[in-house]
């Protein structure tokens, strides 16, 4: 900690994706368009879930959650990158500041677990299909969100106190357009390589522990699958898990690039790109994989266009 007199700052400024004022107008129409997708791509999702009991199976519970997660993660974050678009001076104080972290590392961390939860069910309904409502039962599946809901919590909690408990004293400028902990570490007056270790040790042992969970699940999917004697049959076991792989591919990749690395390697730049991608860009590409991908929901989308025409 620095020597003398110093006054702990009251707010942070963001300082953005860029300062160039000719790109501040598209970027704005950008990024409100991702987020209408976003939020009307998830509430369809959700939608047809709801109002279609054909889809009232585990796997459908499971992504109607996706979507809940999905609207919240992007709604903590995006909302206050567009207003920084069209104001001049983009400031968030401590308080919030620490809100939105909280949450976005909840959600963040929740949608972890539950994409190894999809992978445990994906698992059940292609290895083990006579027992697959048995196993994944109603009061299974509640109990595997608590603990995915949990955990994410727990994860945001232990980041959020041990940066916040840091002093701030020097400067108060965030090279991001969100609260997130490696450009706040960056403007510490302390030393933070306990924080930088604890986000390593803790993301990293979450998302190993998960990634782990996905990998052995498609292992015995992926052996399962090459014993079916049928081409359709393999195909429509497949087709049941690729939009799942699909969203782990790009989730935990744009996770380990930001997370899992020394604190030396990273750059700002490449970081709010990435943040940018996982923040805006997946819970938009989300329900859109899932419904380009799957059979049921496209049936089940234009079913619910038809009896609304009728």
């Amino acid at each position: 900690m620095p020597t003398g007199n110093w006054t702990r700052v009251a707010e942070f400024i963001f300082l953005g994706l860029t300062d160039d004022p000719v790109l501040q107008v598209p970027l704005f129409m950008f990024f409100l368009m991702v987020y209408i997708i976003t939020i009307v791509g998830n509430i369809g999702i959700i939608t047809l879930i709801c109002l279609n009991r054909h889809l009232h199976t585990p796997m459908y519970f499971l992504l109607c959650n996706m979507s809940f997660i999905d609207i919240c993660y992007s709604s903590a974050t995006t909302p206050k990158m567009l207003v920084n678009f069209v104001e001049e001076r983009n400031t968030i104080s401590i308080p919030g500041c620490v809100i939105q972290m909280f949450i976005s590392f909840a959600l963040g961390g929740t949608e972890v677990f539950l994409l190894a939860v999809m992978a445990y069910d994906r698992y059940t309904a292609i290895c083990n299909p006579l027992l697959y409502l048995i196993i994944m039962n109603r009061r299974t599946c509640i109990k595997l969100m608590f603990f995915s809901y949990f955990f994410g919590s727990l994860n945001a909690l232990t980041h959020t106190v041990f940066t916040f408990s840091l002093p701030y004293c020097a400067s108060n400028e965030i090279t991001h357009f969100c609260c997130d902990i490696p450009p706040i570490l960056k403007i510490s007056c302390s030393d933070t390589t306990l924080n930088e270790a604890v986000l390593v040790m803790v993301a990293g042992s979450i998302i190993i522990l998960c990634l782990t969970i996905i990998l052995v699940s498609y292992a015995y999917i992926v052996s399962t699958i090459l014993k079916i004697s049928s081409s359709e049959g393999r195909w429509r076991a497949f087709s049941t898990c690729s939009s799942h792989f699909v969203c782990v591919t790009l989730f935990f990749g744009t996770l380990v690039f930001m997370y899992i690395k020394p604190s030396s390697s990273h750059s700002m730049p490449r970081d709010r790109v990435a943040s940018v991608f996982y923040a805006l860009i997946i819970p938009m590409l989300n329900p859109l994989i899932y419904s380009l991908r799957n059979q049921e929901v496209q049936g089940a989308f234009r079913k619910t266009l038809k009896s609304m025409s009728m």
